[in-house]
C-alpha cells in the first residue's frame, strides 16, 4: 500500500496497516479506493528527482570555472525542464 498517497487523499486516516487497512482516530476502518491511491502522483516527487539529477557541487563549480555562468545556468535549466514542478 502506498501510505503516503492514502494520507494525502484521506484526511481522516491516522494509521495504515498493510494487512488490515486504514483507520481514523477513533479506530474506525476507512474505505480506500485503491484505484485512486495507485493513480496518485506525489506533487513533491520532482524535488528528489532534481536532487539526484543535478551535477555535484564540485562539478558545478568546475563548470562555472571552465564554462562560465551561462554554461552552469544551461546545465541547471536542463534538469529543471526535465523534472518540472
Amino acid at each position: 500500500m502506498n501510505h503516503q498517497a492514502i494520507y494525502a487523499l484521506y484526511a481522516t486516516v491516522v494509521s495504515v496497516d498493510d494487512g488490515a487497512g486504514a483507520f481514523d482516530a477513533q479506530g474506525n476502518k476507512v474505505e480506500i479506493d485503491m484505484a485512486a491511491v495507485n493513480a496518485w502522483v506525489n506533487p513533491n516527487a520532482y524535488k528528489a528527482q532534481r536532487a539526484a539529477a543535478y551535477p555535484s557541487i564540485p562539478d558545478q563549480l568546475d563548470l562555472l570555472y571552465h564554462g562560465g555562468m551561462d554554461a552552469w545556468k544551461a546545465a541547471i535549466t536542463a534538469v529543471k525542464e526535465e523534472f518540472p514542478k
